[in-house]
């Protein structure tokens, strides 16, 4: 399985000549060559995470495609310009397969920003039980081995060492950075040499994947 890292919170997971998409939004570059897509997996609402003109660039070329996301999600694309379009809503023990995918969804909320800001739904996705991500939270699946983490880099409702912990407590063979938009080349240098000892301290190896670039798994 090939993953590629875009920008912020997207990524591109193929195998067999199909793809996968999680969380393409607004601060990744407009989408192309999307053809091939079976399915599209966003962790919430928030526009970071999704856009109505990215799914539109997926679906144009894949009608048949499939959208996995929590209620919250499904309520904002029946909003939106995309209010025809069928959502899979998916919460935690949710086991889906979308050939040649396999997806399992953890978690229920978005981490908290600020007590002001309402908490929202979000689900972390395990696919063919190799990558984890857990979109904007650092909920743990208890009981699984991880191959490779994604781990945010940078968010309002994150402190770094939360992340560090998270990978510590995982424990994965492989972590790459992602949500990173947010800072610049120094804090990204930063948090890549902290989440670089810390994936080493727990027997992994850490790849500090820039937006197109690629790993497979």
């Amino acid at each position: 399985m090939k993953l590629t890292k875009l920008e912020h919170a997207a990524l591109i997971l193929e195998l067999s000549g199909k793809k996968l998409y999680i969380d393409p939004g607004s601060f990744t570059t407009a989408l192309t060559g999307t053809a091939g897509t079976v399915a599209v997996v966003i962790t919430h609402e928030h526009a970071d995470h999704w856009t109505p003109e990215q799914l539109t660039r997926i679906i144009e070329m894949n009608p048949d495609l499939s959208i996995f996301a929590p209620a919250g999600v499904a309520r904002a694309i029946a909003a939106s310009s995309l209010s025809d379009t069928p959502v899979t809503i998916v919460k935690a023990g949710d086991v889906i397969e979308v050939a040649p995918f396999t997806l399992r969804f953890f978690g229920a909320t978005h981490a908290v920003i600020h007590e002001s800001i309402p908490v929202i739904d979000n689900v972390g996705v395990l696919v063919n039980e190799e990558l984890y991500y857990a979109g904007d939270a650092f909920t743990i699946p208890e009981g699984v081995e991880i191959g490779t983490l994604a781990v945010p880099a940078a968010a309002p409702w994150m402190k770094i060492s939360e992340a560090m912990d998270f990978i510590f407590a995982i424990k994965p063979k492989r972590s790459f950075p992602t949500h990173e938009m947010l800072l610049s080349r120094a804090g990204k240098d930063l948090s890549n040499s902290r989440y670089e000892n810390v994936t080493k301290l727990g027997g992994g190896e850490f790849f500090p994947l820039e937006p197109g670039d690629s790993l497979d798994l």
